[in-house]
């Protein structure tokens, strides 16, 4: 397990519903060292486990959203088949574990192989107009190890996915909405966290947090398990929902032509 840096390489900030997770080591354009590989992970815990935080934002402080590995630092570690991730961590790159809380990423300057997983791992992602891509690994004798092999075919189409992963060439914002590892771009770094911190108010305030959790539980099921076992979960899924004080309300509001008020419940 890692020791805590003297000076943190993640921020966490509450804002309501909504947690902000920030990437903070911009001095090395937030390339991950152990320390903040254990850090993100304590962050993507918490907001699993806390049931007060119905959306997160993923973000990055300076001018690059991530710099992929810091290899000198985590070469080792990975060698040993050590895991850097606290007891109440989680896996960042959602590769393990279930996951029903959704993230919003917001990119900015250079994403590098593991922080384009950062992306393909959240729900909805927004990159500034000027960010770069690159998928480096095919390059140095390894292949992308979290998670790019299995969600960019998913969500770009095979060709596009094996036109980036194959060769590491880089590309640009526009080709990154075109293939759709990213859905919207803003004109810079603080234009795309703040429509990213938008997006999640939204979903954390007006949307039913039962149900944003459920509808994230079927599309992984469906992923994971097939369109038929996610089918067969419909009916008892939407029965528990309109038995619950959330669906009650959602009823309600809409009778009495009101906002609803969800409670999580």
């Amino acid at each position: 397990m890692p020791e805590p840096s003297a000076q943190p390489t993640v921020t966490v900030e509450r804002q309501g519903h909504v947690l902000l997770i920030g990437l903070d080591r911009p001095h090395k354009r937030n390339a991950f060292d152990l320390a903040m590989l254990g850090e993100l992970s304590a962050a993507y815990g918490l907001l699993e486990r806390d049931d007060d935080l119905r959306c997160g934002v993923l973000f990055a402080h300076g001018d690059h959203f991530a710099g992929g590995l810091d290899m000198v630092d985590v070469g080792p570690a990975v060698l040993a088949g050590e895991s850097p991730y606290p007891a109440d961590g989680a896996d960042p790159w959602r590769l393990t574990g279930t996951w029903t809380t959704p993230v919003v990423a917001a990119a900015q300057g250079w994403v590098i192989t593991l922080g384009i997983e950062l992306l393909l791992a959240a729900d909805i992602r927004i990159a500034a107009r000027d960010t770069r891509f690159a998928q480096y690994e095919i390059r140095r004798g390894i292949y992308p190890f979290g998670g790019a092999t299995i969600r960019l075919p998913r969500e770009a189409g095979w060709g596009n996915a094996m036109r980036w992963r194959l060769t590491g060439d880089e590309y640009d914002a526009a080709e990154a909405h075109r293939i759709g590892l990213v859905q919207e771009l803003a004109d810079d770094g603080a234009a795309a966290l703040t429509r990213a911190t938008g997006i999640a108010h939204t979903i954390a305030e007006r949307s039913a947090p039962l149900g944003v959790r459920t509808v994230l539980e079927s599309a992984h099921r469906a992923r994971d398990e097939g369109d038929a076992a996610a089918a067969a979960r419909l009916g008892p899924d939407v029965a528990r929902l309109f038995a619950s004080a959330d669906g009650r309300e959602g009823v309600a509001s809409f009778v009495e032509r009101r906002d609803a008020r969800f409670t999580g419940r």
